[in-house]
């Protein structure tokens, strides 16, 4: 499959001169840790540890078995995997092949992945079995009967099913794969592709190369000084990107991935114990339910350095309870799929000076607020986010329109959140362009549940909008103007209706029902006069 990119040759060239786009793949830097430090453990759940040399050995017989069953150069296949090491050889054998990775979250349903395999044209797919209850062997066996065009479904930890092909005995196995030849996929090539939801409701493919993955990585791993001696949490979904390159920045680093599988408190603190965790990336959400635990106090955190919050706005008393009950650094980041990591504080920053900030741009990362003109805004005052750097995507698959829009004249991406600088230059996020709602770290655009709410029988209209939560930093409610005539429905006929078309968190959790929804003169929802209402009748209650 071909990918048209935003890829010109100035900024290869200018990125090539910086150092940052510098060639390598990530199995370049597997393959080094594999040859300097064959025996050091790259990554462990805990319970099992896998070794530099094995997890390379892995990967090539992963490669191995996918090009048996079909897989090739150009392919793209689909990735649903919880936070087990098997994931690392299944992403990574796929640049051996010359394939491109989409890698999608385990909360997303039937609805999500038809569109998103459809759209990426994907001729395999790979998930888990029954996994927190939810069958997504069969799953995968409807979407294949929908897409002609997926030929392979792959199976880890399931159970036999026609159809699919379990590639448990490829992990089991010992040793490299006899006879293999890999392809060698160029460091501009695609070699990801992850999908945010758009403003249409429809996700976006964003596409990166090795060249585009990698700098996000180097750079954050440079400003932070992580290393060799660091052991590195993995509990956010590696399926998504942060987490994703969480375990790129161990394996550039020689440093150890520690995996939880899925966030839970009691196990998360007990494993950072355990394992003697340096480093937790993380949304405060997740900081917010390990501090409620009692066990807090007596458990042993010493070798705890670094602590990054991101994904939604850590509260100042979230980062200062922290800090009373942890040891090590604080910090705070922004950044995106789109771009990698673009601002953040640092260790060396006065922790309540920059307290509510994300910090100051990331090393050769570019930062500019701009108006709506495209203007760029005076100091102190508030303008669109706007990024470029090396680590910014090659642009949104098949989406002209959606690049045009998202890209300045000059090359800019635009990130639709608003921000401003303060006195000290940290930039402070103050508000979002778009309409989307973060729900502790996890994003999408009410439009896409909006579109299939509309079909109810009983709704004339309706609005989802993200109300403020001091956990998870926002909440969904759906605001329903009910038709004449018709019952009014209640959330659980709502969430009855919805059924397990979307992943959980996109749900609504509550339920305004309302005579009118607030519209602008050309039909516009003006979903920030619904939130000052809610708000303002809960106060009054």
């Amino acid at each position: 499959m071909a990918f048209a990119t935003r890829q010109d040759p100035e900024r290869a060239a200018r990125w090539r001169a910086a150092g940052q786009w510098t060639g390598e793949t990530l199995h370049g830097l597997l393959a080094a840790r594999a040859r300097t430090m064959p025996d050091k453990v790259a990554i462990t759940d805990g319970t099992r540890r896998v070794t530099y040399r094995t997890l390379a050995d892995m990967v090539d017989r992963m490669a191995a078995r996918l090009r048996a069953l079909g897989i090739g150069e150009g392919d793209v296949v689909g990735i649903q995997l919880p936070n087990w090491i098997e994931f690392a050889p299944v992403f990574f054998s796929l640049e051996r092949l010359g394939a491109v990775a989409v890698t999608v979250s385990t909360d997303f349903r039937l609805r999500e992945l038809e569109y998103i395999l459809r759209f990426s044209e994907a001729r395999g797919f790979v998930c888990c079995g029954t996994y927190r209850g939810f069958d997504h062997l069969a799953m995968a066996a409807e979407l294949k009967a929908r897409l002609p065009g997926l030929a392979l479904l792959g199976s880890l930890r399931a159970e036999a099913r026609e159809g699919v092909v379990p590639l448990d005995d490829v992990i089991a196995a010992e040793g490299p794969p006899p006879g293999f030849v890999p392809a060698r996929q160029s460091a501009d090539a695609v070699m990801r592709m992850a999908f945010t939801s758009g403003t249409t409701g429809n996700p976006k493919g964003v596409m990166h190369s090795h060249n585009t993955t990698l700098p996000a990585a180097r750079i954050l791993n440079g400003d932070l000084g992580l290393g060799e001696r660091d052991r590195m949490m993995i509990w956010l979904p590696l399926g998504l990107n942060w987490g994703y390159l969480t375990l790129v920045q161990s394996v550039m680093a020689g440093a150890t991935a520690v995996l939880l599988e899925r966030f839970s408190a009691a196990p998360a603190l007990a494993l950072l114990a355990a394992e003697r965790c340096t480093y937790v990336p993380t949304a405060p959400a997740s900081l917010t339910a390990i501090l409620q635990l009692p066990e807090m106090a007596k458990t042993d955190l010493s070798a705890l350095r670094l602590v990054v919050s991101g994904g939604a706005s850590a509260p100042v008393e979230t980062i200062r309870a922290w800090r009373a009950a942890a040891p090590g650094h604080f910090l705070e980041l922004y950044g995106m799929l789109e771009t990698g990591f673009h601002t953040y504080t640092r260790p060396t920053d006065d922790p309540e000076r920059v307290a509510g900030s994300v910090g100051r741009v990331a090393s050769h990362m570019g930062l500019r607020l701009l108006d709506a003109e495209g203007r760029d805004v005076p100091h102190g005052s508030e303008g669109e986010i706007c990024c470029e750097g090396p680590s910014v995507h090659l642009g949104y698959h098949n989406n002209p329109q959606a690049n045009a829009d998202a890209f300045t004249a000059d090359g800019w991406f635009r990130t639709g959140d608003l921000g401003f600088l303060d006195a000290d230059g940290n930039l402070r996020i103050s508000g979002r362009v778009k309409e989307m709602i973060n729900r502790g770290g996890k994003k999408f655009f009410p439009r896409e549940v909006e579109e299939v709410l509309y079909t109810h029988p009983a709704i004339l209209y309706c609005a989802i909008v993200g109300l403020p939560d001091p956990r998870l930093g926002e909440r969904a409610c759906l605001c329903v103007v009910p038709k004449p005539g018709q019952t009014p429905p209640t959330l659980q006929d709502i969430l009855e209706f919805l059924g397990d078309g979307f992943a959980a968190y996109k749900l609504p959790e509550r339920l305004v029902l309302l005579d009118e929804l607030p519209f602008t003169p050309t039909g516009k929802i003006q979903r920030h006069r619904l939130v000052e209402a809610i708000l303002k009748r809960d106060a009054a209650a």
